[in-house]
């Protein structure tokens, strides 16, 4: 902790870059087109079957809207009793990722917008766009605390631009979020020169390019209870796998001013990919003997920087629930490069408990590292007006004084321990 007399009495602006929202089912339907109205009907009904089976195999727990145990379903949608809970917390603005899977979608954990073979493309499409304005209509609510993410579909990558320029016209300054295209689902690799436009219009427009863990993973099969633990052993690992598919393929190298956001994946791996990656690099670029160079050697010769360098320029990483075990990894990644969230309203978020869990991450960090990460960043990458917060900010943000004062085991409920912030208080 900071001798006393060394600290701000200014409070910190606390930005979670990692939250999600989304209509309760049959919310969804006036932001549907007449043809589609019929069968959303059937879809209804089959939303709540499949709600009911994740009940069945998490034991028949509490199952919120998008399939997590234990989740209200009013805080994806209720924006007046949300911002009350946030406020609580010293939340002053969110960047609002999907939640509620979209109508038409296969499954209640279809909320990052990924197509399966044989989907039925049109529809989802569609699920997908009524999404997107129900959220605008939830951002404009506290436009200047929300910035929310619009989803995009790859199989439809003239309609994705169009809904691009649509969402930035309509205020959906958090950019896009990226869906993943594993292996198996007959969508295009994110290196496939197809998805060019997209990159090139979230560019003109200043629009973010955000890819979440949980999308982008293949299709673990029906073994349950064993394939939701290989879920949750490779879940991260499929999302910043887009990291060496837009370097490599160039599209950093196109679009410099490009802002790109990992979110949720932890910091632990990305010192060590970032060297991997460029050790490939040089050894693709410099040493022509060997096979790194066969294979990789005609595809960064387009490249003018590394895969370090490209990382510093325009990448960043959405740290969800910071752990302290993973605080100090933030030297190494860059303070400047981490935006700390909640994701809230998840069952592994920090709520209600974040202002114990700042406590516990922050408490032996420079105030001015503390308040880049929980906000300053956030603000600069998502394009938050500071100065229209700052009422905000002097209401209801924690106090340097407050997050520097260790915590104990002793003052933080058992179940806190839901999210990983808390695992060093295990007994």
């Amino acid at each position: 902790m900071p001798p006393p007399g060394t600290l701000s009495p200014q409070p910190y602006l606390v930005i979670t870059a990692d939250s999600h929202a989304g209509a309760a089912p049959e919310l969804y339907g006036p932001y549907l087109e007449k043809k589609w109205q019929s069968e959303y009907q059937g879809w209804l009904k089959q939303a709540e079957q499949l709600a009911q089976i994740m009940r069945d195999v998490m034991g028949n727990r509490s199952i919120g809207v998008d399939g997590d145990p234990d989740e209200v379903g009013w805080r994806n949608w209720d924006s007046q009793r949300r911002l009350a809970e946030c406020e609580r917390e010293g939340v002053v603005a969110e960047i609002v990722f999907p939640n509620t899977s979209p109508p038409f979608a296969p499954s209640m954990l279809s909320e990052f917008g990924e197509a399966e073979l044989g989907a039925d493309y049109e529809r989802r499409w569609a699920g997908i766009r009524a999404h997107n304005r129900w959220l605008a209509d939830f951002c404009a609510e506290q436009p200047h605390r929300r910035a929310g993410i619009a989803q995009i579909f790859l199989p439809f990558v003239e309609e994705s631009v169009k809904e691009i320029r649509w969402a930035h016209a309509h205020g959906l300054r958090g950019g896009i979020l990226l869906p993943g295209a594993p292996p198996g689902s007959g969508i295009e690799p994110l290196y496939a020169p197809c998805y060019e436009p997209i990159w090139e219009t979230c560019a003109e427009l200043g629009m973010p390019i955000n890819h979440h863990s949980g999308g982008g993973t293949p299709e673990f099969g029906n073994y349950l209870p064993q394939s939701l633990a290989m879920y949750i052993l490779e879940v991260q690992w499929w999302a910043y796998r887009s990291l060496w598919h837009l370097m490599f393929s160039g599209v950093f190298e196109r679009h410099p001013n490009l802002r790109f956001v990992l979110t949720e994946t932890g910091l632990e791996w990305v010192s060590p990919v970032l060297e991997q990656l460029d050790a490939f690099y040089h050894r693709m670029k410099t040493n022509t003997q060997c096979s790194e160079h066969i294979f990789g050697g005609p595809t960064v010769a387009k490249l003018s920087l590394t895969p370090s360098e490209y990382f510093e320029r325009q990448i960043w990483i959405g740290a969800s629930f910071l752990s302290p075990a993973h605080c100090p990894m933030r030297e190494q990644v860059g303070v400047h490069k981490i935006m700390w969230g909640s994701d809230y309203p998840h069952v592994e978020g920090s709520h209600p408990w974040t202002r114990e869990h700042l406590r516990l991450t922050f408490h032996d960090v420079p105030e001015a590292e503390v308040r880049s990460i929980l906000g300053e960043t956030a603000a600069a990458v998502y394009g938050f007006d500071m100065s229209k917060l700052a009422e905000i900010v002097n209401r209801i943000g924690p106090r340097p004084a407050e997050l520097a004062t260790p915590i104990t085991a002793a003052e933080v409920p058992i179940e806190a321990q839901k999210c990983p912030a808390f695992a060093s208080l295990a007994p």
